[in-house]
């Protein structure tokens, strides 16, 4: 059973160098659902760390205010990449390849976090946050979506944007831990990937990809 209290939960890198917290962390203030898209796919790929993956490629996200995510350590090791010039902003730890956010711009104010980084892993995500509700993109499922899987439906999307417009209504874009408030750019830097790059990567994703 969820948690029946908004609360904290911390989270770090892989090797323990970038640490940081969620504060108004409920079932209530974030969404939880899996993403099987090949954005995703090819992403973890590229930071060899396919461990995150479900058996199917999918990635178990949690989706929070901007607000509700800081660090107190590590932050000179926070950088970010794009598989395109306008794609999400994908922010990892250089140090261990650890995914710590993803996210637009701070016009649409979210930021999608991958559950196994939560301290506690996807067991404290699911008390704090609930089970996951259901998965995007299960198109590029690897094999097929787990027997059981619901995909992303017209209730659960609109619980999406409502939850992304409150955030902006109520202010928690701000202070934002990836992008400056002033002018709007992102703070850490940016690396785009060639389409070479992206290329490379694309065989290894979608329904005829590797397994995890």
């Amino acid at each position: 059973m969820a948690d029946t209290v908004t609360s904290s939960i911390d989270l770090a890198c892989r090797c323990g160098d970038v640490h940081g917290r969620v504060v108004r962390a409920s079932p209530e203030t974030a969404n939880h659902m899996l993403c099987y898209c090949d954005d995703c796919q090819a992403y973890l790929h590229h930071l060899g760390r396919t461990d995150l993956f479900d058996g199917h490629g999918g990635t178990d996200i949690v989706q929070v205010a901007p607000s509700a995510l800081s660090f107190d350590r590590g932050v000179d090791r926070i950088v970010g990449l794009r598989l395109t010039p306008k794609g999400l902003y994908r922010w990892y730890a250089s140090c261990c390849k650890t995914p710590l956010g993803n996210s637009f711009g701070p016009a649409l104010p979210f930021i999608g976090l991958v559950v196994h980084t939560f301290d506690g892993g996807k067991e404290r995500a699911d008390a704090v946050f609930g089970p996951t509700l259901a998965a995007a993109r299960g198109n590029f499922a690897v094999n097929g979506l787990p027997t059981a899987t619901t995909e992303v439906g017209p209730r659960l999307l609109l619980r999406a944007i409502r939850l992304v417009l409150g955030w902006k209504w109520r202010g928690q874009t701000w202070p934002h831990p990836y992008f400056d408030e002033a002018t709007g750019k992102p703070v850490r830097p940016i690396l785009v990937l060639s389409k070479d790059e992206r290329e490379a990567l694309r065989p290894l994703c979608g329904p005829r990809g590797t397994r995890p």
